[in-house]
Formats: structure tokens, C-alpha cells, sequence
């Protein structure tokens, strides 16, 4: 009977051990070099290897057409695909020079981006919404868009507040940003906070698979580090 009992818990032990030893190694974090840029898939933008306010990071600066959207300005980093996990990066946008009126700054992450950048999920921020004295601008500070079909325009207007909401911000200052991505489900932390600043839980693409990107809006110059991609 003793023998019975050791053989059992030695097989409750191994089974522990394995589930341990599989989970540890469905999680497969990729730390992203950026100063690799040739492998970059550059699409409107230009990037260049900088040291910026102390560490070394991509300067990311839109190069599109005026009449170019939110949908084409992309940096595709490779080796990046994945469906679920997390992404962290410190991130910078501020306006540059020359830029359009209605300028913010805007800086972003996208995710399951496909090859041809025409499907991607995207969070981004608009920094000098952080500090403004209008509360409406104060409360547009981080948005989610979706191509095709759900730029900012269309998610504000049939879904007033829902894709977007408030955190502090400063222009030209780094930013900690955390995504997590499960199933439809996505949420943004910003700061190293514990609690989400927005979720989303019906991504408009689906339960997708594809890369992450670099992202920046009209008028930008945006400046990225400290990128590491988790999958599960």
C-alpha cells in the first residue's frame, strides 16, 4: 500500500513538472534589436539609429503624402509574428517641424500586422493631449484603430469614448507602454501601471496572426526603445 502511495504521488509530481516545463516553453520572448533597420519594412516613414535623451533608440519620422492616413505609416520590425502575448516598449512622439495643423504627436504600436501592412491593430498615443487645458482633448490622449475599416474617425464617431480614453502624458518624453493581446481581446498600460488605460475586446480583425510594427501618425517624430515582444 506504501508503495502504491509513492508511486502515485512520484506521478502527480512528474505530471506538475510537465505542465511547468510546456508552459515555460510556450512563452517565447523576443527581445527586437531597432538598430537593425535594413530588415525593417519601412513603409512612408524614415528611421535612423540615435541616442535620445540618454539611450540608444530609432528615431521614426513620417515621410507620407499629406493625403496618406492613419493606415500608412508603419516600420514592420521581422521576426516579430505572433497571435497572443505582450509587447513593451519605451516610446517618444512629439511634433515636428513642418508638421499639419491638428498635429499630436501621435506614436503607437501595431500588432498582427500582416505582410502586406494592409490588416493591422493599433494602439497609439497623442502626446500633447496629455496636459491640455480642453478636457475633451485631455480625454482622445490614447486610442485603438483598426485597418481596414476602423480608423479614429469612424470609432468616434458610431462609438463615442469607447476606443479611446485619457492618460498623462509629455510630449518628447519616454514613455513606458505595455500591450497585452489575447484572442479579440487587447489592453494598453502605460507607465508601468498595474490597471489598464484602455481595453478593447472585440478587436475589429479578429483572432489574427502577423507582426508588430512601428507605428507614427501625421506630422511626427517619434522615437522608439527597450522593445520586447512575448508570445505565447
Amino acid at each position: 500500500m506504501k508503495k502504491i502511495l509513492v508511486v502515485a504521488v512520484m506521478l502527480i509530481v512528474s505530471s506538475i513538472v510537465t505542465a511547468i516545463v510546456t508552459a515555460g516553453q510556450k512563452a517565447q520572448v523576443i527581445t527586437v534589436p531597432l538598430d537593425k533597420i535594413k530588415d525593417m519594412k519601412l513603409i512612408n516613414v524614415t528611421a535612423e539609429t540615435v541616442i535620445f535623451k540618454g539611450r540608444k533608440a530609432v528615431r521614426v519620422i513620417d515621410a507620407a503624402a499629406g493625403s496618406v492616413g492613419d493606415e500608412g505609416r508603419l516600420a514592420i520590425l521581422p521576426d516579430t509574428e505572433f497571435e497572443d502575448g505582450v509587447i513593451e516598449v519605451d516610446l517618444s512622439g512629439e511634433v515636428g517641424p513642418n508638421a499639419p495643423e491638428g498635429a499630436r504627436g501621435f506614436v503607437g504600436l501595431a500588432f498582427r500586422t500582416s505582410t502586406d501592412a494592409s490588416h493591422f491593430e493599433c494602439f497609439y498615443l497623442r502626446p500633447t493631449n496629455g496636459r491640455a487645458q480642453d478636457q475633451v482633448r485631455r480625454n482622445h490622449s490614447a486610442q485603438y484603430i483598426s485597418f481596414p475599416g476602423f480608423p479614429w474617425q469612424r470609432l468616434r464617431k458610431e462609438f463615442p469614448e469607447k476606443y479611446e480614453s485619457y492618460v498623462d502624458l509629455v510630449p518628447g518624453e519616454w514613455t513606458r507602454v505595455r500591450i497585452e493581446i489575447s484572442g479579440v481581446t487587447a489592453s494598453l498600460f502605460v507607465h508601468g501601471s498595474s490597471q489598464p488605460a484602455l481595453i478593447v475586446s472585440d478587436l475589429k480583425q479578429g483572432k489574427t496572426k502577423g507582426a508588430v510594427a512601428l507605428w507614427v501618425g501625421p506630422g511626427t517624430v517619434a522615437h522608439f526603445s527597450n522593445l520586447r515582444v512575448t508570445g505565447k
